[in-house]
């Protein structure tokens, strides 16, 4: 059975680009395109794991991974932040959010791969 992944992306390119990879690596995979959206659907859908952006509308990354977290419901399922975010307090911010694992746009699929796999094996 394929594992599922949230992806929480605003950007409908990205959103194209980062779905076809996700895909090719063997993911189902269900799109959420701001952070309230991310949180009920990870309270609905329940996936393996979250790959969130953190610039979203109505609700950002960072808020979306911390209502994520303080949900029983949610609260295990990995969160990768995938964003444009790089600095060194950016990652840290988004760790201290509830976020598992930081990947600074641009990455390729290989890493995104590699990132999930790693998630989804501590699980």
């Amino acid at each position: 059975m394929k594992k599922r992944v949230l992806l929480v992306e605003d950007h409908p390119d990205t959103i194209d680009v980062m779905s076809l990879e996700l895909e090719v690596l063997g993911y189902e995979v269900t799109v959420a395109k701001n952070g309230l959206e991310a949180v009920e659907m990870a309270t609905s859908q329940h996936p393996d794991i979250i790959v969130m952006d953190i610039l979203l509308p109505k609700m950002d990354g960072l808020q979306a991974a911390s209502r994520i977290r303080q949900n029983p419901k949610t609260q295990r399922i990995p969160i990768l932040a995938a964003t444009a975010l790089f600095r060194d307090e950016d990652r840290e911010r988004c760790l201290a959010s509830g976020c598992d694992d930081h990947m600074a746009k641009p990455f390729t699929h290989r890493e995104l791969g590699n990132r999930i796999d790693r998630l989804l094996k501590d699980v």
